[in-house]
């Protein structure tokens, strides 16, 4: 029998635009994580899925460029332990500019997560560096960074020959591909520091320990290095360098 003469009908444009991006996506074939691949996108606004290992990790956005956005991601992955770039894959929908007000991107994340999905959104890889007073906080079992965290054996493009502390301390930060944070000194200029050719990160932060006063500690956190004047201890240390 008829339901009556009278119902109500209440419109989604929230979920139709996620099926509609859902749908799109699907149909994307997952290229290598590689920076040819990255930097043939054009430089448009857009949407992006990661995977590792096949598997949907991360949903993010790039309010201005999918390559610039995609290619900090790969950085940050290939200087990481236990995971590498060829492990990643990526399909992207480029968005329009008035799109974007609808937070695409949150429609997707919500859609996915509500299938178990995307366990990277809200486990730290899309984080900046939380600053100095976060340091000390011990972070989740699954956590990006205590799952990969930071990989000291990376090779750094270093010819070798001499530096002062000053200009090496400026192009580890510049170079890396994570946040080397540190509090500068004056007497960086007048010191010296002879390197070896094509060295990775943990023979240069010993070398820099060695020649710093002994009141100053480089220390190496899972997402990051920090480098003050002071002694003290971090619960999540991977390994610390004293003067």
């Amino acid at each position: 029998m008829p339901g009556g003469h009278a119902a109500e009908f209440k419109l989604s444009i929230t979920k139709a635009l996620s099926d509609q991006l859902a749908a799109a996506l699907q149909y994307l074939s997952p290229a290598p994580m590689t920076l040819a691949n990255i930097r043939a996108l054009s430089a448009r606004a857009g949407v992006y899925q990661l995977y590792l290992d096949d598997v949907l990790v991360y949903i993010g956005k790039a309010d201005r460029s999918l390559p610039q956005r995609l290619e900090m991601h790969y950085r940050k992955i290939a200087g990481r332990a236990g995971i590498s770039s060829t492990d990643m894959s990526f399909t992207c929908l480029y968005v329009e500019e008035d799109f974007s007000a609808v937070a695409p991107e949150r429609l997707l994340i919500s859609r996915h997560r509500s299938l178990g999905e995307i366990p990277w959104n809200g486990n730290g890889f899309g984080n900046n560096d939380p600053g100095k007073n976060r340091d000390k906080t011990q972070l989740d079992a699954d956590h990006f960074d205590r799952l990969y965290p930071i990989d000291l054996s990376w090779s750094l493009d270093l010819p070798g020959g001499s530096m002062t502390l000053e200009e090496l301390l400026s192009w580890l930060a510049r170079e890396l591909p994570y946040r080397f944070r540190y509090q500068g000194s004056q007497a960086f200029s007048q010191i010296i520091i002879r390197l070896p050719a094509r060295p990775c990160v943990d023979e240069v932060l010993a070398l820099i320990s060695s020649s710093l006063p002994a009141e100053w500690q480089i220390t190496a956190l899972p997402g990051r290095l920090i480098m003050y004047p002071h002694h003290d201890e971090y619960p999540d240390s991977l390994r610390s360098y004293r003067g």
